[in-house]
């Protein structure tokens, strides 16, 4: 299912975005639900980042689709954002925060199914999967994939991935069971650890990816069933 958002100014054009997504649902089969938004300011008011996608306007009266972008990425830097323009030159602006493609007015169906298939290819790699983190007012989608390990500091969780570390607040034991279906196990009371991610592991430590942590002798035997379950070997 895609979850997308249509923040556009002109009602005819908000219709046509709308016909040319239920064409996409009935000619690919894929599930679409779209919200609509009149303008930047209704759009960015109470943002939840429950969106898989966004298809913005460039040229909106009040807030143009630029600025609304900006503001967009402030508080979700991973949704896939597409804008729709009558000018080129400006689409290409949208580079600046970090949009996937842009869309020429009017919207044409082949245009418009090609650069949904691209949206679907990235949610795939994605594994549509992804947790939000809530920090200093700022809300943020990190892919499960791209998780190599959680920590729990100091009454705050520290989340080691790919692009860097994030940290946020939150419930260790909640997250845990969040994640334990999806391929995560505790190697001790600090470290949850997304097991795609081991490269070696013997009775004392486990690393993941650079870095080495500690197995702790309560969680050994737990953490060891769950690693030898991922890789197929039906633990212990």
């Amino acid at each position: 299912m895609l979850r997308i958002a249509i923040v556009e100014d002109d009602l005819g054009d908000r219709r046509h975005l709308q016909e040319m997504i239920d064409r996409f649902s009935e000619t690919c089969g894929e599930c679409c639900i779209a919200t609509v938004f009149g303008s930047g300011a209704e759009f960015l008011e109470g943002y939840q980042p429950n969106y898989d996608l966004v298809l913005m306007d460039v040229e909106m009266s009040g807030l143009d689709g630029l600025e609304t972008a900006r503001e967009l990425r402030m508080l979700d830097r991973t949704v896939i954002l597409i804008f729709i323009t009558n000018m080129a030159q400006y689409a290409i602006r949208g580079y600046e925060v970090d949009a996937l493609d842009y869309v020429l007015k009017p919207v044409s169906y082949y245009s418009f199914e090609m650069k949904m298939k691209k949206v679907r290819r990235i949610l795939a790699e994605r594994q549509g999967n992804s947790v939000v983190l809530s920090s200093k007012g700022e809300l943020r989608r990190i892919p499960v994939r791209s998780i190599l390990y959680v920590e729990v500091r100091d009454h705050s969780l520290y989340y080691y991935t790919g692009e860097g570390e994030f940290s946020a607040t939150g419930s260790m034991k909640k997250l845990e069971q969040e994640l334990e279906p999806q391929g995560f196990a505790r190697c001790n009371n600090c470290y949850l650890v997304n097991l795609m991610h081991v490269r070696a592991v013997n009775q004392e430590q486990v690393v993941v990816g650079e870095t080495e942590l500690k197995i702790s002798r309560p969680r050994r035997k737990a953490f060891m069933q769950a690693l030898s379950a991922y890789y197929g070997g039906g633990g212990e």
